[in-house]
């Protein structure tokens, strides 16, 4: 099996460039080191995993939440057991709402810098209200908050994410993919491991050298003043990610919306007209693929959008009828492998868009008021 190959550009990049090129190597070298890791982290998983009616609550803030909504359905299908995904900024303004003082908890937390005042008031929260109360912490820096304070609490497991994964850009990139495969590899190490996910590195090293110096648009060169990502199942979690992308990296210029195929035409669907571009990420899974096929021949037959493109690692007569992306050819893939390889598409895509849009990706909000490590957060005191 081949190693991949990293793709690099002659000119200089930007961080937010480096950090999606260098995503493939980081994604093996974590997953390695967890595998170095194993036993402690099955000395502290297993007793755990044995409680018939744990809860496993994954959490984190913008981005890092959206891991949860990405993986957690699939992990729960896999594994039997009891995923739920509540963002920080809900536990933190309602906590009884999700933390149940009789339920045994596993709140996993995902956090880049681990400094968000939201990622370490959760925890402190879940301490105070759930009677057995347990912490996984994925994280990609040593010296944030969080990452410290689960060393000293004994019901706490922390992992670092590689130190490179600690994006210096504005945007998560290889953060946020870097803590999804991790993730998936500590519950379910059976399907995503260091040996079986070089294919999925291999294929996005790929991805990554198609699209050269970056300079070129992803789905096109065309003055498109809002973008739509569809996806079916997980894969709405990654259409989710793609929007925030597009928004943070153009500061807001390019409006960005999501939803899942079926779902889309429940009224979000009356926002697309002839200046907007809807990407489709179509499904893996045959049964689910039948309804996002459906859709994109309906958005096609429409004839109201700008452009309609999918994205698929297979081809049919509906995904040849219009614009596609079809992905490097490689082993059949679950949708939560092929999650990885729409996340780099959805990257590429939002930095292509912030150039063109004459803003810097690295620092894109220029007034300030959103910030790489968010400010102006007042937790306030829980006195339940």
């Amino acid at each position: 099996m081949s190693k991949p190959h990293i793709a690099t550009a002659t000119s200089p990049l930007t961080w937010t460039e480096k950090e999606i090129r260098q995503q493939p190597a980081c994604w093996l070298k974590s997953l390695k080191n967890i595998e170095s890791h194993r036993s402690a982290i099955d000395a502290f998983l297993t007793p755990l995993l044995q409680h018939a009616n744990l809860r496993i609550v994954l959490t984190g803030a913008g981005t890092s939440a959206f891991i949860g909504e990405i993986i957690a359905p699939w992990l729960a299908s896999h594994t039997g057991k009891n995923f739920v995904v509540v963002p920080t900024t809900d536990l933190v303004t309602n906590p009884v709402d999700y933390l149940y003082p009789e339920q045994p908890t596993l709140l996993v937390s995902f956090a880049r810098s681990g400094n968000s005042p939201e990622s370490v008031a959760a925890v402190d929260l879940a301490n105070q209200i759930v009677n057995q109360c347990y912490h996984l912490v994925i994280t990609c820096n040593e010296s944030g908050s969080l990452y410290q304070n689960a060393k000293q609490h004994n019901h706490s497991l922390a992992l670092l994410m590689p130190a490179e994964t600690h994006d210096r850009a504005f945007a998560m990139t290889s953060s946020i993919s870097t803590m999804m495969a991790s993730c998936l590899a500590i519950f379910a190490a059976d399907v995503i491991n260091s040996k079986r996910f070089e294919d999925v590195a291999t294929r996005c090293a790929q991805i990554i050298a198609s699209q050269g110096d970056f300079n070129q648009i992803v789905f096109g060169d065309l003055p498109f003043k809002r973008v739509v990502y569809l996806g079916s199942g997980g894969l709405q979690g990654i259409a989710r990610e793609s929007a925030l992308k597009v928004l943070e990296l153009t500061a807001g210029k390019l409006a960005a919306f999501y939803d899942s195929p079926t779902g889309f035409r429940h009224g979000p669907k009356s926002l697309v007209d002839d200046e907007t571009l809807v990407v489709v990420m179509v499904s893996s899974h045959p049964y689910t693929r039948q309804y996002d096929l459906d859709l994109l021949a309906e958005l096609r037959r429409d004839q109201l959008a700008m452009r309609v493109v999918a994205i698929a690692a297979t081809t049919s007569s509906e995904i040849e009828a219009g614009p596609h992306i079809l992905m490097p050819i490689a082993r059949d893939f679950i949708d939560i492998e092929q999650a990885f390889c729409f996340l780099i598409y959805a990257q590429i895509f939002a930095l292509n868009s912030s150039l063109k849009a004459g803003i810097t990706p690295d620092t894109p909000c220029a007034n300030g008021s959103v910030n790489r490590v968010v400010q102006g957060v007042v937790i306030h005191p829980w006195k339940g």
